[in-house]
């Protein structure tokens, strides 16, 4: 039993080592996957070890192969960092070790799920008793929102998906923007409804409303809208959209993985405009909300609607007659993910979740603003945390990109978009400042300063 608490101040130790050389380590890792094994060593020990030497071992082999991600200067996805009450409370989390699927069982992890959905939906401005599934992140709560449109769009056309399966269902349309993240499509191929017909989108990367209307028709309909997308970080012309979708009775469901929070400010949260009157909604928390993996947030109008689709019963289980929190995701064992949403909501409070939304938005206006002057073209209007730019030639954008991850000061990832490639800068986590921002341009006019190698630009994939 006394092995339980001695391998903690190990960890915590290791912890604080790492978090406080945050702000001056580079952010890339220093050691790949090859020599990370010789460290750990592949062959498994015949007994057993101490583990607090074992946390140690491993804490010491691994540590040159772990990326800043936390770091202020990361902005290489939008992955967020940990705010410090949700780490904390995570790490209660596992020391509670709570299976949050069943009420009774569970009631302090049920209780705060019920308190962070309520402020969840508040904050958001979605309809209050909406129904909210926390999930492993935005894949599986887009997962879980289609999931309860599917079963549903289908039931209004009288076929029973729990009893009947797809075999023979009407055809499900699924309309989306010509811009959607492609975890859309793939949560669509795990529901066995096959490739989305796209809408066209404009430069910006919004789905064009108009074309949408256009292409609503009879039948089994799902609308998938965007609150952020993943390269200008544009929003969906929800109000139009919605109102289309509704009037020819499709289900209209937005994947806003980062963007939905731009409801939480009053500064962002006229992109947002229309998008509370769909009828389901999904994000990650630990995205913009900056809480720590894993943690999505499926939301759906009709809590019924969700029940149908992820609810199960079981002779071994203790049901509640309020409901469980089982009803709303696809897991039956999961760790209490609303506890360290819970924190961060009840730490940061309304206002300070609209500061740091606002935070991560003017962050990026200030790499928009400081780009050109490093001879970068900013490829759109910067709305919200994403920022695009190119440096001229494809080989010349992924020369500079390589530099700057060579660099070790700052991370931003390459991507192509409209057909030329780009240096990607997004901004989620809660740690950036001003600082951060101006030693990661530094970083940038170095990389966009360097001399090309003999031989010309190299091609970086």
């Amino acid at each position: 039993m006394a092995d339980r608490g001695e391998a903690l101040p190990v960890a915590l130790a290791h912890a604080r080592r790492w978090l406080d050389s945050l702000d001056d380590r580079p952010v890339p890792p220093q050691a790949q996957v090859e020599e990370l094994v010789e460290r750990l060593g592949a062959t498994l020990p015949d007994g057993p070890r101490d583990p607090a030497e074992v946390v140690d071992a491993m804490a010491t082999a691994l540590e040159p192969g772990v990326t800043a991600m936390p770091s202020g200067r990361f902005f290489g996805f939008v992955i967020g960092g940990t705010h410090p009450a949700a780490l904390a409370a995570d790490w209660l989390v596992s020391a509670w070790d709570q299976n949050a699927g069943l009420a009774r069982l569970t009631p302090a992890a049920t209780a705060t799920e019920q308190v962070a959905s309520g402020w969840l939906l508040d904050l958001l401005g979605l309809p209050a008793g909406s129904a909210v599934g926390f999930v492993t992140g935005g894949t599986m709560a887009n997962f879980t929102c289609l999931a309860a449109a599917r079963d549903e769009v289908l039931r209004r056309h009288g076929w029973d998906v729990a009893t009947r399966g797809l075999t023979g269902a009407p055809p499900v349309r699924v309309l989306v923007g010509a811009e959607r993240h492609d975890t859309v499509d793939l949560t669509l191929r795990y529901l066995g409804l096959g490739a989305p017909e796209p809408v066209p989108a404009d430069d910006q990367g919004r789905l064009d409303a108009d074309a949408l209307a256009q292409a609503l028709g009879e039948g089994p309909t799902i609308v998938c809208l965007q609150a952020g997308n993943v390269h200008s970080g544009a929003f969906d012309p929800f109000g139009p959209a919605v109102e289309a979708a509704h009037a020819a009775g499709a289900w209209v469901h937005v994947d806003g993985a980062f963007g939905l929070f731009a409801a939480a400010s009053p500064a962002y949260r006229h992109l947002t405009a229309g998008m509370a009157d769909a009828d389901s909604w999904a994000t990650d928390a630990h995205k913009t909300l900056n809480v720590p993996y894993d943690c999505g947030l499926a939301l759906v109008r009709d809590p019924a609607a969700l029940k149908a689709a992820m609810g199960m019963e079981g002779a071994y289980l203790i049901p509640d007659a309020a409901g469980d929190p089982l009803e709303r995701v696809p897991e039956l064992s999961r760790r209490a993910r609303s506890v360290p949403v819970y924190a961060v909501l009840a730490s940061l409070g309304r206002s300070g979740v609209a500061d740091l939304v606002e935070r991560l938005a003017g962050h990026a206006r200030a790499f928009a603003e400081g780009l050109p002057e490093l001879g970068g073209e900013v490829l759109h209007d910067v709305v919200f945390t994403q920022v695009c730019a190119s440096f001229g030639s494809d080989e010349r954008t992924r020369e500079v990109t390589r530099r700057l991850l060579e660099d070790g000061e700052a991370w931003m990832s390459g991507s192509t978009w409209h057909d030329r490639a780009v240096l990607r800068v997004a901004v989620s986590n809660w740690s950036t400042t001003e600082r951060d921002v101006r030693r990661s341009l530094s970083a940038l006019a170095r990389a966009a300063s360097a001399p090309n190698p003999p031989g010309g630009v190299a091609s970086v994939d």
